[in-house]
């Protein structure tokens, strides 16, 4: 696996013809690798001739500095999951660069972007779309993958390569869960052993057949600390916090 670390150097390796006549499928992660993040390399290898996978912790879609701070980044352990998964290429550039303007310029959408986690994480997605912008026109991938366990923000980023005619078709990628259905999450490892076993109970109670009110209710009853479950396009969406770490999830309405 080839570690690309500036724009520039992607830019003159394109220039060299590596990618001439071949497809290009593109990863972009957080690091702090789990099986959802590997289940999207297998997605890209199968459907493309070359897979690149990015890893960039991205200051700006932090609203909590905290959060930030204590975010996991076993970098050297990332790689080593990405050379078994066979990954082509690794773009793993540093905020200098990818912020040079010292976020100057951002990308910012009106009205998706302010509900749901939007209404809790104020900036969170103006972060998240404008270094989504950065990564896909600087790697300028075929295709790019995303898992659906962050729906707002797929159906936010599909909407914006639509809007600004991007090249890259943005594919969405079934939720990996743990074998008890919590989400997997690079945050699920900042849980404690008490926290870890109640966590699961956060889907069990999101994909029961009753009101969202009702279960939201039952979430703070367990020991939950929940921010909102809504439905929205077919979909339920929760957001709790449990301990130190906020979960996120989604699942489909049944009629």
């Amino acid at each position: 696996m080839k570690i690309i670390k500036s724009a520039a150097k992607w830019k003159k390796l394109k220039a060299g013809g590596l990618f001439k006549g071949r497809s290009v499928g593109f990863v972009p992660t957080m690091g702090a690798l789990h099986e959802g993040h590997l289940s999207l390399v297998r997605r890209s290898k199968k459907e493309n001739a070359v897979t690149v996978v990015s890893i960039f912790v991205n200051p700006a879609q932090f609203n909590d500095k905290g959060d930030l701070k204590h975010y996991p980044r076993p970098l050297k352990d990332d790689i080593k999951m990405l050379e078994a998964e066979g990954t082509d290429l690794l773009f793993l550039p540093g905020a200098g660069e990818m912020y040079a303007d010292d976020y100057a310029y951002k990308v910012t959408e009106r009205d998706l972007s302010k509900t749901l986690c939007g209404a809790y994480r104020p900036g969170h997605f103006d972060g998240v779309l404008t270094v989504v912008m950065k990564l896909l026109n600087i790697v300028g991938a075929d295709k790019a993958y995303f898992g659906e366990k962050d729906y707002q923000q797929y159906l936010l980023i599909k909407g914006m390569a639509e809007a600004f005619f991007l090249a890259t078709e943005i594919i969405p990628c079934p939720i990996v869960r743990e074998e008890d259905g919590l989400a997997m999450s690079s945050r699920n490892r900042r849980l404690g052993p008490v926290e870890r076993a109640l966590a699961p109970l956060f889907h069990k109670l999101l994909v029961l057949r009753r009101p969202p009110a009702r279960i939201k209710k039952a979430l703070a009853a367990a020991g939950f600390r929940p921010d909102y479950v809504e439905e929205f396009r077919g979909r339920r969406f929760g957001a709790v916090n449990l301990g130190k770490v906020r979960l996120i999830d989604n699942v489909q309405v049944k009629g």
